[in-house]
């Protein structure tokens, strides 16, 4: 056997190759578990090679034995692949516990490599889960309920507020008529750093999400941001999800909206305390202004309660006071940190602004709610809203009303109940009273519409309930003057005047151009006078003066009952309430109310000219204008005309109360009464303010019929109409 071809075997079964043309080489024998191998070559007689003691040795010198060209092996040995990185890093952070090579607690603690690892690993999969969790949060297309409900604020003709009506107690304003201190007020206490966050204060979202894990303090930790989003599109839950979620509409939010949007929004539904949503009602319920008068002092200590109201309300007890006026110095001394006050100004707030105790725009109650009715009525007929677009709220309604008018008619009407009761306590109960107060120009100034509208919910003041009596008698005196009379069916008109004489009598039957006025039932229809007084031939200007109802009976029947109408309704009397067409209509059949008869004889004061009577001078939305229809003004009548009823009117006043007034002052009014004593009225104007009152008994449990007054409305000299209407009108002159 040729040496290439020697094979042979070595101790163990294992093969030997001997590579030809070459010292013998040999293979490193593999070690065989359970046959006691060594792991060293042996020659095939037995025994190691000199020099190799380990295999790696022996292959080392078989290497070096074999090297050059000629000594290539027959069945050369591949190397295994060199690992890949991964597997390579792999294995050097796969954990090894109890880690080789230590001692100790040391064997658990992992290696500087492992601990990487798993940070980079963490930060990773956080950032991914972030990535779809912004990804997937989209921001609610529906506001909560309460977020963009209002309510509607009502001012007296003054500016202050009067009343409030809505479920919410929330004005939404614009972010430019909010006064920049009041802004700045709020950066300072809130998040100084609005401008510049990203929606989010990732160091507050750790410290809220630790707090409520571990149901720690949970004030502070969001943006304005932030808050805007919880108090719009979330529940007040406090979890973890709820945080997380309002971190993720935060950020999405702040891409959406630039940052005088998010503000704007905010100061307009965050909570202030006393049932108020928003700094315009704050700024109202706390002091009795709108947000733009607020000064610098106002506007730190409402910045104050967006921490907690219920903390810092100075009304709640001497705690809350003591906090609000720390976290108040706090919040000047952080505006001049901010550079948004200047130390000169932060020194002239010394003194805590103290809020009211109570919140002067509380919701409606007694006369107020009669106010709120009439306004809300002719403000949506003036403004064309709906119901449904004037009860979403957010109307600022500024009134004609005038606070001391109605504190007033209300204390006047308020006494002649309590008279009432004194001298009449059996039939005091059913007494009623309404009254109203009109400029020329047709603002109502004042109303009496009952005791309280929650006890009685119709108004007196609004209610065509009663016949007008004589003091209709005006407006048939102003038709007869502006169109002349007509005795004879075919006869020319004639011109009448103060001076024209008629029959003053009791009793005078009614005629027309055919002969007496005959009724239904067959009878000659006749006038009469209060007390069946006769005044014989007798002029307008004095009938009108002495309240002689005979003459105007036949003046309307020869003026023509159609243009005593015409003349009425002229004048501001509505056409539901004018009575029928017969003689009774001169005396007062009509049923106007009292806001309609102060109106008509307002026209009269006004030179004949009519202004509708209106409630409301001006409404904005959210501080917007709202287009509201003009009161419409015309001529009812001639100047001249209307001149000669204020002057019999004036002497009426004078006839009837000559020791009430300086003889300069412009005062004209008139009495009136009906033949089957059901009404008592006074009507009268003084300074261009027009007033009627009327007093009349009624008992709703037995019939919607008028009942006779007995004694109710006063005698002839102490009217208790009249009564009402001078402490109104005090002082007269």
């Amino acid at each position: 056997m040729t040496q290439a071809g020697q094979r042979g075997h070595g101790q163990g079964g294992d093969e030997v190759s001997l590579e030809p043309d070459a010292t013998t080489r040999l293979a490193v024998p593999s070690s065989r578990a359970g046959e006691g191998g060594t792991g060293q070559p042996r020659l095939p007689g037995g025994g190691t090679p000199a020099g190799s003691d380990t295999p790696a040795a022996s292959e080392a010198a078989s290497l070096s034995e074999g090297s050059g060209p000629a000594s290539d092996v027959s069945s050369p040995r591949r190397e295994a692949p060199r690992p890949s990185l991964g597997a390579r890093l792999g294995r050097r952070l796969r954990p090894r516990y109890p880690r080789p090579g230590r001692t100790g607690w040391r064997r658990w603690i992992p290696s500087w490599r492992q601990t990487l690892g798993g940070f980079l690993a963490s930060l990773g999969l956080s950032a991914l889960l972030l990535t779809v969790a912004y990804a997937a949060t989209d921001i609610p297309d529906d506001l909560n309920t309460y977020a963009t409900q209002q309510d509607n604020v009502y001012f007296w003709a003054d500016g202050t507020p009067m009343a409030r009506t809505g479920w919410v107690q929330r004005q939404a304003m614009p972010l430019d008529e909010i006064p920049g201190h009041v802004r700045s007020a709020v950066l300072a206490a809130e998040n100084e750093g609005f401008y510049r966050d990203p929606g989010i204060s990732f160091t507050g979202v750790a410290r809220a999400l630790f707090s409520t894990l571990g149901r720690g303090d949970t004030q502070g930790g969001s943006t304005i941001t932030q808050q805007y989003v919880k108090n719009v599109y979330l529940a007040q839950d406090r979890t973890v999800g709820r945080k997380f979620t309002e971190a993720m509409i935060a950020l999405k939010l702040d891409r959406r909206m630039s940052k005088n949007q998010i503000l704007e929004s905010y100061l307009n539904t965050s909570w202030f305390g006393r049932g108020t949503y928003g700094v315009q009602r704050a700024a109202q319920a706390y002091y009795g202004k709108d947000v733009s008068r607020l000064d610098v002092s106002e506007a730190a200590f409402l910045a104050c309660l967006l921490k907690g109201a219920g903390l810092f309300d100075p009304a709640l007890g001497r705690a809350n006071h003591e906090r609000a006026v720390e976290r108040w110095s706090w919040i000047l001394d952080r505006m001049v940190a901010i550079g948004k006050l200047s130390p000169r100004e932060r020194a002239t707030y010394k003194t805590f602004p103290e809020p009211h105790r109570r919140s002067p725009l509380s919701a409606a109650g007694g006369q107020s709610e009669y106010l709120v009715e009439l306004a809300a009525q002719y403000a949506k007929k003036a403004a064309h809203l709906t119901d449904k677009d004037f009860d979403l709220g957010g109307h600022q309604v500024y009134t004609t009303f005038e606070k001391n008018r109605e504190d007033r008619l209300t204390d006047a009407v308020t006494k002649a109940h309590q008279q009432a009761r004194k001298d009449h306590p059996k039939t005091a109960g059913t007494a009623r009273y309404g009254a109203a107060s009109i400029a020329t120009d047709g603002r109502i100034l004042a109303v009496y519409g009952g005791p309280d509208h929650r006890s009685q919910g119709y108004n007196e003041s609004n209610a065509a309930t009663v016949p007008a009596g004589s003091t209709f008698l005006p407006f048939v005196y102003a038709a007869a003057l502006e169109h002349g009379i007509r005795r004879t069916r075919d006869g020319d008109l004639t011109p009448v005047t103060a001076k024209t004489l008629y029959n003053g009598d009791d009793g005078v039957p009614v005629r027309t151009p055919e002969g007496p006025y005959w009724d239904r039932n067959g009878r000659k229809v006749a006038a009469h006078n209060d007390g069946g007084t006769s005044y014989g031939r007798i002029s307008l200007h004095q009938a009108l003066a002495l309240s002689a109802n005979t003459p105007f009976m036949q003046l309307g029947m020869d003026t023509g009952l159609e243009k005593v109408r015409a003349t009425a309704e002229a004048a501001g009397l509505l056409s539901s309430s004018i009575g029928a067409q017969v003689p009774a209509l001169s005396t007062g059949s009509s049923t106007p109310s009292a806001i309609r008869m102060a109106d008509g004889y307002a026209t009269f004061a006004a030179d004949g000219v009519h202004t509708e009577p209106y409630s409301v001078r001006r409404i904005t939305r959210n501080g917007h204008p709202v287009a509201l229809d003009a009161p419409p003004a015309r001529r009812a009548m001639g100047a001249g005309t209307a001149r000669e009823v204020t002057s019999a009117l004036t002497d009426a006043f004078r006839a009837a109360h000559p020791d009430a007034a300086p003889a300069s002052a412009a005062l004209a009014g008139k009495a009136g009464t009906t033949e089957d004593d059901t009404a008592a009225w006074y009507v009268g104007t003084a300074k261009k303010v027009s007033t009627a009152v009327v007093a009349y008994s009624l008992d709703l449990s037995r019939s919607l019929e008028p009942l006779p007054l007995q004694g109710l409305d006063g005698t002839a000299a102490d009217s208790v109409p009249y009564g009402i209407w001078s402490r109104a009108m005090s002082p007269l002159g």
